[in-house]
């Protein structure tokens, strides 16, 4: 996955963010694993890029557009060919030739990046009500990125559902036949019971 992450715009002045990680809890170890060392790097990349931004850009500061212009930005350094509409290649999964389309950051490494950031921007004080990393803007572009890529490229970004438990199924069908009893008199049998099979179910993201 191409990525980095970013995030969150506290709009109460009184909020004070930090830039600085946050100390370790006392209650818990501190985690040294791979979504923390990766959480951590793309927040101080964020926090750079606000220094460097013209003019130099502060976290209570910060909106949904420049989380927006940080993204484009990263594009820059994508591994995801995206093709254009006019690509002969348009749609097809597996083109076989290059062509001149460009390298973009795929949608799922920035909607992966976007969750570390704001993750991180709560760490370090900000209010999630009010985070620019989870702005309306923010959500639509990343959308808006995932339906395009999926059309450009020919692939799915549906998710499936898991599949219903056969389990019961499973337990009657490998239990041991029952004895037939003797039928009395008067008595009529059971009919037999007829058992459907359980469709898949699968939700369209």
């Amino acid at each position: 996955m191409d990525l980095i992450s970013q995030e969150h715009n506290n709009k109460n002045p009184n909020t004070v963010l930090s830039t600085r990680p946050p100390p370790p809890s006392s209650s818990s170890p501190p985690s040294s694993s791979r979504y923390e060392n990766q959480k951590r790097r793309d927040w101080n990349t964020f926090c750079q890029y606000l220094r460097n931004h013209r003019p130099p850009l502060s976290l209570p500061s910060c909106t949904g557009e420049h989380v927006l212009e940080f993204l484009r930005y990263l594009d820059q350094f994508g591994k995801t060919k995206v093709h254009h509409q006019n690509c002969a290649f348009f749609g097809l999964p597996n083109p076989p030739a290059s062509c001149p389309c460009p390298l973009r950051q795929a949608w799922g490494s920035l909607d992966a990046l976007i969750g570390r950031l704001r993750a991180a921007y709560e760490e370090h004080g900000g209010v999630p009500e009010t985070s620019p990393f989870g702005s309306r803007s923010v959500r639509v572009f990343l959308r808006e990125v995932r339906d395009f890529q999926a059309k450009s490229r020919g692939v799915s970004y549906k998710k499936k559902r898991k599949t219903v438990n056969n389990k019961q199924i499973t337990q009657s069908s490998s239990q041991p036949p029952l004895k037939p009893q003797q039928q009395q008199p008067g008595q009529s049998r059971m009919a037999n019971y007829h058992h459907g099979q359980l469709n898949d179910i699968v939700q369209l993201q």
